[in-house]
């Protein structure tokens, strides 16, 4: 075969055979083989695929292709995460439905995933926004409505302006909208909540058994935010009211010199009307989280004249703050101000002129400038009554007690928000009656369909409430004056149970059957974003316990392995964007050098499962390119003869190599060893066949197409992906006989052939009967030095 083949007929060729022949369709058990289920995060389906898209889909297919080589029956579906802001805003720009958007950009997004050559089960793909999928998405919903997981409540949101809807804390990066970088406001709402902080605990103690990379075990857990401490109560002199606070710090409670609360706090809203605390109360709720809590940022308070608490242990009268750092979601909403011990409070003290009391020294004497201002560690109480002398960790409890507190956890996460007030997304299964109460729809009414007649455009209200058919709907099935729920699901919640619809697609009775669930999960491998470790993997990981608890799921966990892949950069090393002209269209370079080529440059580009950026550079796809034609120049100098006996070590060591770093997904090594093999080959004046064949078989993963045509040019009639993976030879890795260094008080002198495992005598002998070497050697030494396999030393 010529070295500068024809990709566009090779891909074309193989990629219609491959589906004439379902080679991909993945049955769900096979006799004598183990089921493996590979995921990768399903895309959101924009009608255009990017270089990402490739680097999240076509990579991963190698690990993939490799496992089904070894004798496994893997199943690697795809489908298409469909609900949500981007289709509606795309359709409302375009001032068509939603749905004919999305089935468009599915059309051209399905026919663009098949030119990657990806090993995918076409038949079990999904639609999130298909009535047959989100049937089962209200389903869920009402199974958690039935268990009080799922509850209606009103509480504080974050309002996107220019979304106009309501969006999940974890949809708000640095105080804005996700999706549109608008600066996200509050608002008072009542919406419906998923109950996550009763799994809090789970969520954070079952990574412990988890095979995952730690920095994502670390953000899950740090996003949870669970902090062990106590609640403990504060009289309000003067006043039967009682303020509670949390603080993980009790051993520190005879150094609290004053209050502070949250600017939501009940306590704070039950004041008195006073035109000024209303005005400065206002300023601090009108900033984001990240500016009420980020460090350096100066923390303002306002004092409550007049108002006083009782310190519960020192009995002394402290004075009482709203200030901003405080947030009424965390905790209790309120915390006891220790500025000697805590840095926020000792900058807020410091401000406004606080007493500072050292409750705590530390366990050895400070060296330099003498003891801090602020000292947050552990040490030995002092200034605290009876319990002076004691350390402060075993103080903690003893504390509590004494002061009738009770210790507790508390945590960061909030109970999920999945109301949004926008149209495409699966609607919420619930209708009210006359007077108000929600009721749940009888599943014989499910799927509750999205009507096509609601105004879409964006009004601050849900847009299902301007639907006459909806409401025509509600009232003919439950009676007159009954009327539907109008808010929407959050599309977190359609794609946080997507990998169990996948074993089960066509069925219509079960969301998954158990019987499937037992044949597949968990899941043993699943890639996917960083950006989704804290938000999709988090909740998702919820839904499965929910299920389990159920008894609706097999697993508790869905995933054995999470894997987090880096960000392809655009060739200037910035981050690709539309605005600066930089971002990498794949299908251009598929048509140039072929998708083989782009597949195995993106393998190449950089280690897979680490969080990282790598530039993308054409430069280096031409080389991959030339890489794969080199491989196709090489079938025109095979022979039925044997190899040397260093190309078959190569290629021993290639086996090894290739298949070792396909396993933990280290694509960028499997390539550059395969190079080197392939230019070892090129170097030799003949290949044998059977190793040109091995050779094949392990670029078949990396350039599926090429590999098949090569193959079937030798004249197999079998696909190359149904080969048995190669294996290597143990003993076949090192060479027996090497060539050994001789010195002579460190110069060398000569070499010798030896076996690799030579004894230094052997070594020796061999040397001094040697004809040409042994004349040059003494007959006596003081010292031999004998490094095996490499150097001999004789110092006389």
């Amino acid at each position: 075969m010529p070295r500068d083949y024809n990709h566009k007929e090779i891909e074309k060729k193989w990629q219609d055979e491959w589906e004439r022949a379902k080679l991909y369709e993945t049955p769900d058990s096979v006799a004598g083989k183990e089921n493996l289920y590979a995921l990768v995060e399903f895309p959101y389906p924009s009608g255009d695929l990017h270089v990402g898209h490739w680097d999240a889909f076509a990579v991963p297919d190698i690990y993939v292709r490799m496992k089904r080589m070894q004798g496994y029956n893997v199943l690697f579906p795809f489908g298409y995460d469909a609900f949500g802001l981007p289709a509606e805003n795309a359709a409302i720009k375009r001032n068509i439905n939603p749905a004919d958007w999305i089935a468009e950009s599915i059309t051209k997004m399905r026919a663009q995933m098949k030119t990657t050559g990806n090993a995918f089960d076409w038949s079990r793909e999904i639609n999130t926004s298909s009535p047959e999928y989100y049937k089962w998405t209200q389903w869920i919903f009402l199974k958690l409505y039935e268990k009080g997981i799922a509850y209606r409540g009103k509480g504080l949101v974050n309002w996107c302006p220019n979304d106009q809807t309501v969006l999940a804390n974890e949809q708000v990066i640095d105080g804005k909208c996700e999706r549109c970088d608008a600066v996200v406001e509050q608002k008072e709402l009542e919406q419906w909540f998923f109950k996550i902080t009763d799994y809090a605990d789970r969520l954070i103690d079952d990574l412990d058994g988890l095979d995952w990379p730690e920095p994502i075990k670390l953000a899950q857990k740090n996003w949870i935010g669970r902090s062990q401490g106590a609640e403990i109560d504060f009289e309000i002199v003067d006043s039967s009211e009682k303020v509670t606070v949390f603080t993980t710090r009790p051993d520190t409670l005879f150094g609290a010199t004053y209050l502070v609360l949250a600017p939501e706090h009940p306590f704070v809203k039950s004041l008195p009307k006073n035109n000024l605390l209303s005005a400065q109360i206002g300023l601090m709720l009108q900033k984001n989280e990240i500016e009420r809590t980020a460090e350096g940022k100066e923390k303002t308070g306002v004092l409550l004249e007049g108002i006083h608490a009782l310190n519960p242990a020192t009995k002394q009268e402290i004075p009482v703050y709203v200030a901003d750092y405080v947030l009424g979601h965390y905790g209790t909403g309120a915390v006891m101000g220790v500025p000697a011990h805590d840095e926020r409070d000792h900058q807020f003290a410091m401000k406004y002129g606080l007493p500072v009391m050292q409750v705590i020294t530390p366990p050895a004497p400070a060296v330099g400038n003498g003891e801090p201002a602020c000292y947050t560690g552990v040490g030995y109480l002092t200034n605290s009554q009876n319990f002076s002398g004691e350390f402060s960790e075993d103080a903690k409890k003893k504390i509590t007690e004494s002061v009738g507190g009770k210790l507790t956890s508390k945590y960061k996460v909030r109970d999920w928000l999945i109301s949004r007030q926008r149209y495409w997304g699966a609607p919420i299964p619930i209708v009210y009656d006359p007077e108000g109460k929600a009721h749940p729809i009888p599943e014989e009414h499910l799927p509750w369909v999205l009507p096509s007649d609601a105004d879409i455009k964006p009004k601050g209200t849900s847009p299902l409430g301007s639907s006459k058919e909806l409401i025509e709907r509600t009232e003919k099935i439950f009676g007159k004056g009954w009327r539907p729920e109008t808010d929407t699901m959050d599309g977190f919640v359609d794609n946080s149970w997507y990998f169990f619809r996948y074993l089960d697609p066509h069925n219509t009775h079960e969301f998954s059957s158990l019987e499937k669930q037992k044949l597949w999960m968990p899941i043993k491998r699943y890639s996917g974003g960083a950006e989704h470790t804290t938000v999709h993997v988090l909740y998702s990981r919820f839904l499965t316990k929910v299920l389990f608890d159920m008894g609706l799921s097999t697993v508790a966990e869905p995933y054995e392995v999470r894997l987090n892949r880096g960000i392809i950069l655009a060739e200037d090393g910035r981050k690709m964007s539309k605005r600066w002209g930089n971002t990498v269209n794949p299908d251009e370079h598929v048509k140039n050098v072929g998708a083989d080529a782009v597949r195995t440059y993106l393998a190449f580009i950089g280690p897979y499962n680490v969080v990282g950026s790598f530039p993308w550079s054409t430069n280096g796809l031409i080389g991959v390119r030339r890489f794969l034609e080199r491989v196709a120049g090489l079938s025109e100098k095979l022979d039925d003869g044997a190899d040397s006996a260093e190309l078959e070590i190569l290629l021993q060591q290639t086996i090894k190599k290739v298949g070792e770093d396909i396993e933990s997904m280290k694509f960028n090594t499997c390539v550059s060893a395969l190079m080197i093999l392939s230019n070892a080959m090129g170097d030799s004046a003949t290949v044998s066949k059977s190793s040109y064949k091995t050779l094949l078989t392990l670029l078949a993963p990396f350039a599926p197409h090429l590999a098949e045509e090569l193959w079937h040019n030798l004249g197999h009639t079998t696909s190359i992906h149904v080969e048995a993976w190669p294996t290597f030879d143990p003993s076949k890795l090192e060479l027996e006989v090497i060539t050994l260094a001789v010195q002579l008080n460190g110069k060398l002198r000569g070499t010798i052939q030896v076996n690799r495992t030579a004894t230094q005598d052997e070594a020796l002998s061999l040397a001094q009967a040697d004809p040409t070497l042994g004349p040059k050697l003494p007959a006596a030494w003081s010292k031999i030095i004998y490094i095996s396999g490499r150097i001999l030393n004789i110092i006389s």
